[in-house]
């Protein structure tokens, strides 16, 4: 025996469920792995870094040891470093906020909620008809016992136009419905790509920080060699 159209409804309703559970668990580790403050901008974001912090640390050090010592030398550039590699982490901590996390939050929080709650206006909405129907069948049979015929016969008339305009809600109700679930399932190649985004921005990310190191330990290494050179 095939499944109904209320099957597959069902169907889909559990998954978008799950789908949002997920999102939203998904969406929670993911903002406690980022080291900037969420939603803050640039400046103030690359200012809370512990990486800025740290930059800073050493350019003051460097500074208070003068350019005579090595060490100092050595946490200046260092701290340069440092600090360019605290940009490129702002960046992009920024650009996951933007591409994954705001899309997650806006499917867990807002989209797949609001299709759900069409579910339970649906479910609202056959219940006003079938009271409606109620109401026009015991109508129909006051009819036939009554003695007022024609008050009673408008008056069933009245509550048929009620319950007709009550089913007219059901079904548009369940076409809107049935279209945004369908429009959901869909949609879900889409909604894994937020994923393959992720880690897109982090192999950018690390290219980038790599690129950043390997500019400045060549001149930090030969710096170090002359000035070991002259000590001896």
């Amino acid at each position: 025996m095939g499944r109904t159209p209320h099957d597959c409804c069902l169907t889909i309703e559990r998954r978008m469920e799950l789908v949002r559970v997920v999102s939203h668990n998904t969406h929670k580790k993911m903002v406690s792995c980022l080291q900037g403050h969420i939603g803050a901008e640039a400046e103030k974001r690359h200012k809370k870094l512990p990486l800025t912090a740290l930059s800073q640390a050493m350019t003051e050090g460097g500074s208070q040891l003068g350019e005579d010592s090595l060490i100092g030398k050595m946490m200046e550039v260092c701290g340069d470093a440092e600090n360019r590699l605290a940009s490129e982490l702002m960046q992009h901590e920024l650009q996951i906020e933007k591409d994954v996390l705001d899309p997650l939050s806006q499917l867990a929080e807002v989209e797949i909620p609001n299709i759900l709650k069409q579910r339970k206006q649906l479910a609202k909405l056959v219940l006003d008809y079938d009271s409606a129907r109620a109401r026009w069948l015991q109508a129909t049979k006051s009819i036939i016992s009554g003695t007022n015929t024609q008050a009673l016969t408008a008056k069933a008339d009245l509550l048929k136009e009620e319950m007709d305009e009550a089913m007219n809600k059901v079904e548009l109700c369940k076409d809107q419905l049935a279209a945004d679930m369908y429009s959901f399932f869909s949609k879900e190649g889409d909604y894994a790509h937020y994923f393959v985004t992720l880690l897109e921005a982090q192999a950018d990310y690390h290219r980038k920080s790599l690129t950043v190191l390997e500019s400045v330990l060549p001149t930090i290494q030969a710096q170090q060699g002359i000035t070991y050179a002259n000590m001896l």
